[in-house]
């Protein structure tokens, strides 16, 4: 038996421990080397069609599961969201035996061929099934249920705000709606480079090391260097180097870079953030404004299609 590495650990954990001795025994590899996809739940449900048998292999985590004997139910969330799976005992066999050993939380590769339930959900129809990483922890997932009055409840939701910064992966799975700040982040960040690049602005890298820290009023990390036997300070900002830059003649130099203030911090002050800081010679702070304005509104109009917001309404 695959023994746990912690002493403490609760029945849940501990089941989920044997099912993984019970499925090396059997001959199943709860940790598979790879598995190639080539769809995903959100392409499956958009290009259904009623008169196409169409195979299709995706991987995903499994989410819910309702075993009915002889058959079972289970819905897998993959990037692109979540997708039900059909699967029958007569159909697949052993593999039928692995998955009475799964568990919400297990990564699973599965193979088959869409069709449409009798409720019209479309459904990936199981003809192989493949274990591709045993969750030995089980997920905080809400519950739901309704009230006398109708209403839906939810219960054991992941929502503690703290636990939730701190165990970012598990509200990633648990919470899929806060991928989308990842995702317009990313988007931000290109929008602003191209908007950049095409003023012929030139992205370089400064030091994060240095030996004097300056360009903003702020208290730095501090560090050693032991080849030179010196102090050495996380940048504060990235200001004094870029300038240089700009005096060694270049037209518009930017950076988007990592800097680190050690000082206070909440959920909206971080000792280590992203900063973006752009230098242009021969301009006042007018421009500047003027030109920090037309790349926001470029910006939201890229990644948004809107100049319309509400905040924190």
């Amino acid at each position: 038996m695959v023994e746990p590495k912690l002493d403490d650990v609760n029945e849940l954990i501990k089941r989920r421990y044997e099912e993984l001795s019970e499925l090396i025994e059997k001959g199943f590899q709860p940790y598979a080397y790879s598995f190639d996809v080539d769809s995903d739940s959100e392409n499956i449900k958009e290009n259904y069609k009623e008169d196409e048998k169409r195979n299709v292999k995706i991987a995903g985590r499994i989410m819910a599961i309702r075993r009915m004997g002889k058959a079972s139910f289970a819905h897998i969330m993959d990037h692109k969201g979540r997708i039900q799976m059909y699967l029958r005992k007569d159909e697949i066999g052993e593999q039928y035996a692995a998955f009475k050993l799964m568990d919400i939380g297990d990564i699973v590769g599965v193979e088959g061929y869409v069709f449409k339930t009798k409720t019209g959900e479309t459904s990936v129809h199981v003809t192989s099934l493949e274990l591709l990483s045993k969750s030995l922890r089980p997920l905080p997932i809400a519950k739901e249920a309704t009230d006398e009055e109708g209403k839906k409840v939810i219960y054991d939701q992941f929502a503690d705000k703290e636990l939730r910064y701190r165990q970012r992966y598990v509200d990633l799975v648990v919470n899929p709606e806060v991928k989308n700040a990842f995702i317009y982040r990313s988007k931000i960040i290109t929008a602003m480079r191209s908007y950049l690049d095409a003023q012929e602005y030139i992205e370089v890298e400064t030091p994060i090391l240095q030996p004097l820290y300056g360009g903003a009023a702020a208290r730095p990390f501090v560090t050693h260097h032991n080849s030179l036997d010196i102090d050495l300070y996380l940048r504060i900002a990235d200001e004094l180097y870029l300038k240089r830059l700009i005096v060694g003649g270049f037209n518009g130099v930017y950076e988007i870079s990592k800097d680190f203030r050690n000082e206070g911090m909440d959920r909206t002050h971080n000792p280590e953030f992203t900063m973006m800081e752009l230098y242009v010679p021969y301009k006042d702070y007018e421009w500047m404004m003027d030109f920090v304005e037309k790349m926001t509104s470029h910006i939201c109009t890229i990644v948004f299609n809107t100049l319309e917001f509400t905040y924190e309404g």
